[in-house]
């Protein structure tokens, strides 16, 4: 960076915005950092009260802050993000489709702890909406040394740092428990709220089994919905440790993989999952149908991207996996069940 006088700044590269205020009219940006100055620019430049200029010099080994941003963007970026333009030095990733959002947070961490560079992102696993601002970065100085980026290129490596990942409706079936539904004392109410948060995904409801606390009854339900291309198994009733209470046995005897019986979220501590080969099968615990926000929230949207969830996802939850249950819900803007 070096100055000069605007007279003789024709050519130059501002290495600065330059703010333009007319009185109860417009105060912004005139001239932006990066811009390349022309003749015409002299009389504007110089009614604005600039008789020198900071402009562009190229120096070895050095790399402009804008080229240091468009730098980290290009290694960090993954799959469905679109991008802002430069401003002051930042550049924005913006989701471009609605999804999940998948953070890299170790190598986040440790493109962080190079001196000089940043980036900033919302939490992982944050569900998304097409146009949301999911992370933006930039190096500090004006200028950054071409080493400290190269360093940022090996810590990265081939990891993305930052995606979104698009949902994957699924045909779901519903196995709903318990002797009161099934000997009809009372009506159902699980099965609308199961209904309600899937097909907000658009999946598909292939079908729901009322079965009674009996778990041969219960296995057999399970095993039709897998022989009819179920995708997912959504188990509601008799999750708790009542001796009548069947529902976890079953899915743990029907030939499912087992990855957890119990959460450390709440509201949704006796949550179950496991799988039937790739066939995630869910044992929702009854808070899901009072409770606005709940393990179900939290798990599904991880599902519906085909992650194969394990013991030590699950477990991670518990730094953040009370639900302070506000009046006025905003999950996911909040700080529910965020890892």
């Amino acid at each position: 960076m070096k100055q000069i006088k605007t007279v003789d700044a024709v050519g130059q590269v501002l290495c600065h915005d330059i703010t333009q205020i007319l009185p109860g009219q417009f105060k912004g940006r005139k001239f932006k950092k990066g811009h390349v100055v022309k003749e015409e620019d002299i009389p504007v430049l110089l009614s604005l009260g600039k008789d020198n200029l900071y402009v562009w010099e190229a120096v070895e080994g050095m790399i402009h802050e804008n080229d240091g941003a468009i730098f980290l963007k290009d290694i960090a970026a993954g799959e469905n993000l679109e991008f802002s333009e430069i401003k002051e030095g930042k550049i924005d990733f913006i989701a471009g489709i609605d999804g999940l959002l998948k953070i890299d947070v170790d190598t986040l961490l440790k493109l962080n702890s190079i001196d000089d560079i940043m980036m900033a992102t919302l939490h992982n696993n944050f569900e998304v909406k097409k146009g949301t601002k999911v992370a933006g970065t930039r190096v500090i100085p004006l200028l950054i040394e071409e080493e400290k980026l190269e360093e940022a290129k090996k810590v990265v490596g081939e990891n993305k740092i930052v995606s979104v990942l698009p949902f994957k409706p699924k045909k779901v079936g519903i196995v709903t428990t318990g002797n009161e539904i099934y000997h009809k004392r009372i009506v159902d109410k699980f099965g609308p709220v199961i209904e309600g948060k899937v097909g907000k995904y658009n999946c598909e409801i292939i079908g729901q089994i009322i079965c009674p606390d009996d778990k041969e009854v219960i296995k057999e339900a399970i095993q039709k919905f897998v022989n009819e291309g179920a995708e997912l198994i959504c188990c509601t009733g008799g999750m708790s440790v009542d001796p009548d209470d069947v529902t976890p046995t079953a899915i743990k005897e029907c030939g499912a993989e087992l990855v957890t019986y119990g959460s450390p979220i709440l509201p949704g501590a006796m949550f179950l999952l496991a799988y039937y080969n790739e066939v995630p099968i869910m044992g929702i615990p009854g808070c899901a149908m009072y409770n606005k926000t709940t393990v179900f929230d939290v798990i599904l949207p991880r599902l519906l991207v085909n992650e194969r969830l394990t013991k030590a996802d699950i477990a991670a939850y518990g730094h953040g996996g009370l639900c302070m249950q506000c009046d006025t819900c905003t999950y996911p803007a909040c700080n529910f069940a965020k890892i």
